[in-house]
């Protein structure tokens, strides 16, 4: 198992020992003790799965008062995956760092509490599960502009399809005093 550490704090990309043989394969997606060694120290309590089409772009979410961090895996197709840094004691306040997951490279992405997070789907559908650290409150959700240009992520998606609560999200700088 590969555990890869981001210029920013917190953030791991991990690598799963992928056992194939002529049968198909078999991997841990997740093993505390590991992900502990490798960094990821995170209680979580609640799993998700979505399912997206091709150019769909999901975020850039999170939470105020109950931030979740985040273990996202590809279970089909490929996605990439964003998360910027929204920590106001950290260095890297509103820097991003991205990685490509797929069914196929079986990578995973771990994103601490304190961080948005977003996604945009390259394959022609993707479904995504995620383990997160604390639960899901609608009440103390936000949204971030995806295409806000003090961010500048480089989405690999030129038009995308977008929700109308994605479309129209504030850029960062309106959510200062909220984060």
């Amino acid at each position: 198992m590969n555990f890869i550490t981001t210029d920013i704090d917190g953030l791991v990309i991990i690598e799963p020992d992928v056992h194939r043989d002529a049968r198909g394969f078999f991997l841990e997606t997740y093993h505390a003790e590991k992900y502990r060694g490798g960094g990821v120290d995170a209680l979580f309590v609640q799993d998700n799965q979505s399912k997206s089409a091709k150019n769909t772009l999901r975020g850039l979410h999170g939470q105020l008062r109950h931030p979740q961090g985040k273990l996202i895996r590809v279970i089909e197709g490929e996605i990439y995956d964003v998360a910027v840094d929204l920590r106001r004691s950290s260095p890297t306040f509103g820097r991003h760092a991205a990685a490509t997951l797929s069914s196929e490279n079986f990578r995973q992405f771990f994103i601490p509490p304190g961080f948005a997070h977003g996604f945009c789907v390259l394959s022609d559908t993707a479904q995504i599960e995620y383990k997160c650290t604390d639960f899901y409150r609608p009440d103390d959700e936000f949204a971030i502009a995806w295409n806000d240009p003090q961010l500048a992520i480089p989405w690999p998606v030129a038009e995308p399809l977008l929700s109308e609560r994605d479309r129209t999200a504030p850029l960062l700088a309106a959510l200062a005093d909220r984060t």
